[in-house]
């Protein structure tokens, strides 16, 4: 029960990080659905940081550099989406789309190629950061408890208040409902879209590293992130771009993905005889189902997907 606890958790910290990347970037009007690329890269810059720090590096210097590589490298990335949309007016599902097949690819070749300079034996896309995840782990009574449980939670909280009590927040949804309402009062709608793709960047990066440090101690790069961006869409969506509701569903989601780790650790789950193949797709049948169930009374931002021309009224 305890680590489906764990795992749980973990899970929904991931989701609830992605979607709210995903929730700034369409508050400001700008559909994000790149946000599986974005992950890939943060990963990537997180697990380059913990493979070539010294063993010997504080805990607290570790996940502080971590951290800063996957938002860093996941923010540069979104760029690609922001100048796309917002500059060029380009249609943001196809840029989001290939923004998701560039970052496998991207990622993939680059690790390989690294892995290939080292020793021309390995040609894998793997990275092991096996001593540096210790420093994202406390153990309490049994419990594994990741500090990024705790980052998820505080970026939760502060995307509540910068989205709800901030005048920041109330110019970015001003921008993704009516642009041309907020232009005429002086806000300045390509500065805000820029903010909230950007935004996106950070917490879509963060959520790449929390996902493959998330029971494992390497990860090879082919497998993406195994279409939890799109998972994290879902949990946006079925949260009706609210912070609250959003973390509310990522548990809910976490829930079933973490399932899929543990179910053998259940009598009555493993006396049912199904592959563990139907466990590891059930995030994926309920986000379907929710979806089709929910999606006709959701209530997108107004002005979403929609280029913003500046002499168009």
């Amino acid at each position: 029960m305890i680590l489906l606890l764990q795992y749980t958790l973990i899970f929904a910290s991931v989701l609830l990080l992605v979607a709210l990347g995903g929730c700034f970037s369409e508050h400001s009007g700008v559909i994000n659905i790149g946000l599986e690329g974005i992950m890939v890269m943060g990963a990537l810059g997180g697990a380059l940081m913990m493979k070539f720090l010294p063993d010997g590096t504080p805990a607290f210097g570790m996940i502080l550099l971590v951290v800063l590589a996957s938002i860093l490298l996941g923010m540069v990335y979104s760029l690609l989406l922001a100048v796309a949309a917002i500059n060029f007016k380009a249609d943001q599902t196809l840029v989001g789309t290939a923004m998701n097949l560039l970052g496998t690819a991207a990622a993939t070749v680059f690790v390989k190629a690294m892995n290939t300079a080292e020793s021309v034996d390995n040609v894998s896309s793997t990275i092991q950061y096996i001593n540096a995840k210790k420093a994202f782990l406390v153990n309490i009574g049994g419990f594994e408890f990741n500090w990024f449980m705790l980052l998820a939670l505080l970026a939760l909280t502060g995307s509540y208040v910068s989205l709800y009590k901030t005048r920041f927040g109330l110019r970015l949804m001003a921008c993704g409902e009516h642009p041309q309402a907020a232009d005429s009062v002086g806000i300045n709608v390509y500065k805000m879209r820029y903010a909230g793709v950007l935004i996106s960047g950070v917490l879509g990066g963060l959520g790449g590293i929390v996902y493959i440090t998330a029971g494992v101690s390497e990860w090879k790069f082919e497998n993406g992130v195994a279409g939890f961006g799109f998972l994290a869409l879902a949990v946006m969506i079925f949260g009706q771009w609210k912070p609250t509701r959003i973390a509310l569903a990522a548990l809910l989601f976490g829930f079933f993905r973490a399932l899929g780790n543990v179910y053998s650790g259940f009598d009555f789950l493993k006396a049912l005889n199904l592959p563990a193949a139907m466990y590891n797709m059930l995030p994926y049948i309920i986000s379907l189902v929710v979806l089709a169930f929910t999606s006709q009374k959701s209530r997108a931002p107004k002005a979403e997907g929609i280029p913003y021309d500046k002499g168009q009224r």
